[in-house]
């Protein structure tokens, strides 16, 4: 039987947290970073506490706010980036009293629970967490701590929070919130709040924490049934005390609730890696990815940059495929509505799941720890599904590396009968072919499923890329080796807050190189094309273990781009080593992010 690819582990992976922008400084010069050490002894899941997480793979998250009502704007003046850090001063800067006073026309009569419920259940999710309290320090729920909630301080005059809690239960949803335990922009004495209190007198963590803090986050675990969630944010230089103090109160109040590893000090049950990042190599343990549905976690006017279909399909699919689960994020507008284009695309998504449901829930990660370049893998039981999203047009699709003998193939047609197709497996080649039809089985990706005897564990040839003689490939440097050189992840925002990330080799030394190790399947030409960042013009140097040589100058700007070197020879089919080298340029700042490889047909 193949077998679940989750193992627990003592320490885990980085938290960079969108909503962490603490630097007056321009630029990304002075983004606070956050790193969560999650330690996990393996209780979770012999609780049964992590089942939904861990077997769900799909959550809706949902960041809805005080700031929703402003969408993006203050006087008159729209500020792009994600909108719930619009009253930080690294966007308008609102002061607090003039913030607090926007409370008093928030009303967002179109809120509906059970449709946003039953978006969720549409989409294919299996929970929904929604920011109970983010980093401005409004409650959207009835707090008796705080008098700055959407209850008390807006002619709304509901808790929508009971509302979409009682939406998710009757649905079968799990649910959860999310809260900003450090920050509090509004609270005296919270992280980045206000010095003083209301009578003047020098606010500090503790009152913040023992005044307003614990005190909401006791409601949350008390007074909305079950919840199979806290996920709390941003825990900075909040001093470890504290984070045990909450974490033991979620515990013993919600024992059933998994937490995440934002909430510090390696006391969640789970990684949070980096926010709109779907990581490209398998990670183990228990994680997720948090990503939203355009380029602002809340509702801003303008942004209307909606993924689409295949888009989030795609992403749900590397996710699980990496070992992950995804939360995909959703911002209601002023009135609480979720827009309908992003609504639209969900359902849309949702559909193909219901239609293939076994590629995502309680489904296994790939065999290949990197996606592959028609689509990605996970796998299930004796199974693994070829979630096909570029469908190739020769008729011939490829797997590289595979050495476990296949029993059958289907294309899964969920209509009726799946319908068989051919392959070629030869103890001559770790490639495998299979016979498709030239035009794509769905529109969106299409599904094959892969059957292995029932006792058999999938085996890969991990340590090589595989090349391909009917589609690109592409190259990332995360798997290649570096030396003389430093490979790194780097990240950078496009707008305020809307981070990118990108796998790199930069700060190049005398005789730097990095090198990959490839498998290609067909002998024969192939452009080379190379993705950098740099300064004026660089020249690169690939060379091939043939001996095979291109050595290209062009121009370099700060985004990454791709730029054709020319044309590459591989004499043999097989097993070879790729080298690339910075020739000419600036060393320092000279960033490489892949090489492509397209088959010249």
């Amino acid at each position: 039987m193949l077998k679940k690819g989750y193992l627990f582990f003592s320490i885990l992976v980085l938290f960079i947290g969108v909503s962490d922008i603490n630097s007056q400084e321009p630029k990304e010069k002075g983004m606070e970073e956050m790193w969560g050490e999650t330690k996990v002894s393996g209780d979770a899941l012999k609780s049964g506490k992590a089942k939904l997480f861990d077997e769900g793979n799909y959550g809706m998250f949902i960041h809805w706010g005080l700031f929703s009502n402003l969408a993006g704007v203050w006087e008159n003046k729209t500020y792009y980036g994600i909108g719930e850090w619009i009253m930080n001063p690294r966007m308008a800067g609102i002061p607090v009293e003039d913030y607090k006073k926007v409370a008093n026309d928030f009303n967002p009569t179109g809120f509906d629970a059970k449709a946003i419920a039953q978006l969720a259940k549409d989409a294919g999710m299996k929970y929904i967490i929604i920011t109970s309290k983010h980093h401005e320090g409004f409650a959207m729920f009835d707090s008796k701590a705080s008098d700055f909630n959407i209850v008390k301080a807006t002619p709304f005059g509901r808790d929508p929070m009971h509302e979409l809690s009682d939406a998710c239960h009757e649905l079968g949803l799990g649910f959860g919130f999310y809260y900003s335990h450090n920050q509090d922009w509004t609270a005296p004495g919270g992280t980045r709040g206000p010095k003083v209190d209301e009578n003047g007198k020098e606010a500090t963590f503790e009152d913040y924490f023992y005044n307003k803090c614990k005190p909401q986050v006791k409601e949350i675990c008390s007074n909305y049934g079950q919840i199979d969630f806290v996920w709390f944010d941003t825990p900075g230089d909040m001093e470890e005390k504290y984070v045990v103090e909450l974490a033991d109160m979620v515990r013993e109040l919600q024992p059933k609730a998994m937490m995440c590893s934002r909430v510090g000090y390696g006391l969640g049950d789970y990684a949070s890696v980096g926010d709109m990042e779907v990581p490209t190599k398998k990670i183990k343990g228990l994680w997720e990815t948090a990503d939203t549905n355009n380029d602002s976690w809340s509702y801003a006017w303008y942004d209307n940059n909606f993924k689409s279909p295949k888009v989030i399909l795609g992403r749900v699919i590397e996710t699980v495929a990496r070992g992950g689960t995804y939360l995909f994020n959703v911002g209601p507008n002023q009135m609480g509505v979720i827009p309908e284009i992003g609504a639209k695309f969900l359902r849309e998504s949702g559909d193909w799941l219901k239609k293939y449901s076994q590629v995502v829930y309680n489904a296994n990660p790939s065999p290949w720890s990197y996606k592959l370049p028609w689509g990605d893998v996970t796998t299930k039981d004796n199974s693994m599904f070829l979630a096909v999203s570029e469908w190739p047009t020769d008729g011939k699709l490829y797997l590289p590396g595979l050495k476990t003998k296949i029993k059958s193939a289907y294309i899964v047609n969920p209509k009726g009968k799946n319908k068989k197709v051919k392959f070629n497996q030869s103890d001559d080649t770790d490639w495998v072919s299979f016979d498709v039809p030239y035009k794509a089985p769905d529109d969106l990706i299409s599904v094959i499923e892969v059957k292995f005897n029932e006792d058999d564990t999938i085996l890969v040839e991990d340590n090589s890329l595989g090349v391909y003689p009917n589609t690109d490939t592409v190259l990332i440097t995360e798997f290649g080796e570096a030396k003389n050189a430093t490979q790194s992840n780097k990240r950078w925002m496009e707008k305020f807050g809307e981070w990118k990330h990108a796998d790199q080799v930069s700060d190049w030394k005398e005789n730097g190189t990095i090198t990959w190790n490839i498998d290609v399947k067909e002998a024969g030409y192939y452009y080379l094309d190379l993705s950098y960042a740099g300064k004026k013009r660089l020249v690169w140097k690939t060379v091939t273990d043939e001996g095979i040589t291109v050595q290209n100058q062009q121009a370099a700007t700060e985004k990454y781009v791709f730029y054709s070197m020319g044309i590459l020879e591989f004499k043999t089919p097989g097993l070879h080593t790729i080298t690339t080298s910075l020739v000419e340029g600036d060393k320092k700042t000279s960033s490489l992010k892949s090489l492509k490889l397209r088959p010249i047909k």
